[in-house]
């Protein structure tokens, strides 16, 4: 599908930026794939938020203004920028209600994915790693480095209930 062009307030010509999201308890993050950018701007509003960039050689400009599904916390709602992408962090207004689409509107947006790899049913799970805003500042501290946290959640953790007995010292 060809991108959609449209003018920008100062004469130029804009197109949508590249994103994936997935839902979480607590935030909804969408993360915008841009190479290089620059003069990155993202506005949180309660209902709705707006994202541009400059990117790549040949200073593209991008803008997406996305009307949501649900309210945010604007105040509480964080973005990153790294080389490769920027990382938006949207505060629910109401944590613990599933989103079960990023817009407010039903349509297809033609730059806009579900991010598979990150998606997580924690309707159903009791147990929700990233259910502490403070981990997603940990996680946005040590992004670009090869250490970045699981987003899946720590499967390897509930599959030995006995995990932590190996690091218990004996006391007898």
């Amino acid at each position: 599908m060809a991108s959609v062009w449209f003018p920008s307030s100062n004469g130029g010509l804009w197109q949508p930026a590249a994103a994936k999201w997935y839902d979480r308890r607590e935030s909804v993050f969408i993360e915008f794939c841009m190479e290089d950018s620059k003069d990155v701007q993202v506005i949180f509003d309660k209902s709705k938020f707006t994202f541009s960039c400059v990117s790549g050689t040949d200073d593209i400009k991008h803008q997406n203004t996305v009307e949501l599904f649900g309210e945010i916390d604007p105040k509480e709602s964080k973005h990153r920028r790294t080389d490769r992408s920027v990382l938006c962090c949207l505060r629910k207004a109401e944590p613990g209600k599933s989103w079960p689409r990023l817009t407010k509107d039903k349509a297809k947006c033609n730059w806009l994915s579900v991010d598979f790899n990150n998606w997580k049913d924690w309707e159903d799970d009791s147990d929700e790693d990233l259910s502490s805003f403070d981990k997603f500042s940990e996680m946005m501290n040590s992004m670009g480095g090869d250490d970045l946290p699981d987003l899946d959640g720590a499967d390897e953790e509930h599959e030995s209930a006995d995990s932590d007995d190996e690091k218990m010292p004996d006391l007898e």
